[in-house]
């Protein structure tokens, strides 16, 4: 049997193994994703599947500093629902289901985790759990979604991508059609693979275009319907294995180096500047 120092999934500790876990300062990666549409080539799992592969290799290559979680496979994709198959979770219900794993692992003993989210419309969320873990428990929580991990090295961004920014990177386009034909090959429809830019991209506006990597200052986040008609949004047709494969190595290696910081990081203790001091706490909701 496997000693705790090596062991990376959460869920195969036992519980006195998880208080060495704690003792060991061990930091818990949470994926979070989606089962949403992703074209006529890619399946529903997309999301769910990139980021826990990505948080699993992370862990993977430092075992003794991290512990990946079981994925939150389900997220928020209210505005994707044309589309048969997606499956969405509420904002408010996504933001408290997240948050109660977050706050079960502080209150258990671990002071720092990781979120690592794979689907676009959650981003937003998961940097709420994280600013909700932190000023409603004495933990830290850190988050990003999988790809901004491609973009730590700017002279990789060089190495890989084709496709015309922006767009050309959005939703089944080349990166996450790249991913599932390295991760997941016998899941993707190669005779169905069609590229579409999606309409935002096509209208020349200084102001409104969108890329996984970049956005412009200004966005509207309609009805999927609305500006695609596949539901795709990229250029899929430039996807390759050696591409996702070569993202998903160095999208886990920089995760397990941010693992590697994070876990080296001091957290300042909060100091309140009122003087004098409050005379009542701040009202967060604690349940």
């Amino acid at each position: 049997m496997s000693s705790v120092r090596d062991i990376y999934r959460f869920d195969e500790l036992t519980w006195p193994e998880v208080n060495e876990a704690v003792a060991m300062g061990k930091i818990p990666i949470i994926p979070t994703g989606s089962v949403e549409q992703h074209g006529h080539h890619l399946p529903l799992k997309v999301d769910h599947l990139c980021a826990t592969a990505v948080a699993e290799e992370a862990a993977r290559l430092r075992p003794e500093l991290s512990l990946v979680l079981p994925p939150v496979s389900y997220g928020y994709v209210h505005h994707v629902m044309d589309f048969p198959g997606s499956l969405n979770i509420h904002h408010e219900h996504f933001v408290q289901y997240v948050l109660d794993i977050t706050k079960s692992l502080a209150y258990h003993g671990f002071k720092k985790m990781i979120i690592v989210n794979g689907h676009g419309s959650n981003h937003n969320l998961v940097d709420m759990v994280s600013r909700r873990t932190i000023v409603e428990t004495d933990a830290s929580c850190a988050y990003c979604s999988w790809w901004q991990m491609l973009q730590v090295d700017p002279e990789f961004m060089k190495g890989w991508r084709e496709s015309v920014f922006p767009g050309g990177c959005a939703h089944a386009g080349e990166l996450e059609t790249s991913m599932l034909l390295y991760l997941s090959p016998e899941s993707v429809r190669k005779d169905k693979i069609k590229s579409e830019i999606a309409r935002t991209n096509k209208l020349g506006s200084k102001y409104m275009w969108t890329d996984l990597f970049s956005s412009g200052p200004m966005n509207i986040v309609e009805w999927t319907s609305q500006y695609s008609k596949s539901g795709v949004m990229g250029e899929a047709e430039k996807a390759t294995a050696e591409k996702g494969r070569l993202a998903f190595e160095e999208a886990s290696k920089k995760l397990a180096g941010f693992v590697e910081e994070y876990h080296a990081l001091e957290i300042k203790e909060r100091e309140g500047k009122q003087d004098p001091p409050p005379t009542f706490p701040l009202s967060y909701p604690t349940d």
